[in-house]
């Protein structure tokens, strides 16, 4: 019997016959369930910071919320993430006297994060949108807030997918520093079934491909989603 086929019974002991894969199957849920969440309120962030930032800036409320949402954008595209959660679970809450779950916290978290991202993608694509659009909105009677959520954001949604989709996946991979901060996701998971089986490589190469077929999985449905948003605009 060869080194390798050692390692993979030694892997399977664990993952198996020792209920490893229910630790897995734990991991795998709260990463998905960060992304997903993250993700949505990183889109709501960063949709309310682009549409701050497209606003015309002729009163001086505009151009408060504008330095506002510049420091936020900079305070999270300028540290890593790892250091946002760390700050967050063992400074923030601690000075705040919050005590929430490290899963609620890496959800928030991404979600600030992300935000900051979103936001920057969120306003290219509004600015891509022809500015007629906004124009004849105006001219129908709307007002700039319902012109822009009815007609500019839907339209600039389609056009930035893609790059929501990368942003996504970003997210999905990001998640293994959740661990820094005692959340359980597929590091943990794979990282304890080396640790009982002695044995690294096995682990964590499965682990590895278990993100490869998450990334797959969400680039396939970002492209069936395209095609499908093509598909309406023919229509149209």
């Amino acid at each position: 019997m060869g080194n390798f086929d050692k390692k993979l019974i030694k892997f399977w002991e664990i993952f198996y016959k020792n209920n490893g894969y229910t630790k897995v199957l734990v991991g795998l849920k709260n990463t998905i369930y960060i992304a997903v969440l993250g993700l949505m309120l990183g889109i709501i962030i960063g949709t309310l910071i682009a549409a701050v930032k497209v606003m015309p800036k002729y009163k001086r409320l505009p151009k408060i919320l504008n330095g506002i949402c510049d420091f936020y954008v900079g305070l999270f595209r300028g540290t890593p993430v790892v250091v946002q959660l760390l700050v967050a679970y063992y400074v923030v809450l601690p000075l705040l006297g919050m005590n929430l779950s490290a899963l609620t916290v890496c959800i928030l978290v991404f979600g600030l994060n992300s935000g900051a991202y979103v936001s920057e993608i969120m306003r290219s694509g509004i600015m891509s949108v022809d500015h007629g659009q906004m124009e004849a909105g105006r001219a129908l009677g709307l007002s700039y807030r319902v012109t822009m959520l009815k007609i500019v954001i839907p339209q600039a949604v389609k056009n930035i997918l893609p790059t929501l989709g990368n942003e996504f996946i970003a997210l999905i991979k990001e998640t293994s520093v959740v661990s820094f901060v005692g959340a359980s996701d597929l590091y943990v998971a794979f990282s304890y079934i080396g640790t009982n089986s002695y044995e690294f490589m096995v682990p964590y190469l499965v682990m590895a491909l278990i993100y490869i077929v998450l990334v797959m999985i969400i680039a396939s449905l970002i492209k069936v989603m395209e095609r499908s948003l093509r598909k309406s605009d023919r229509r149209n």
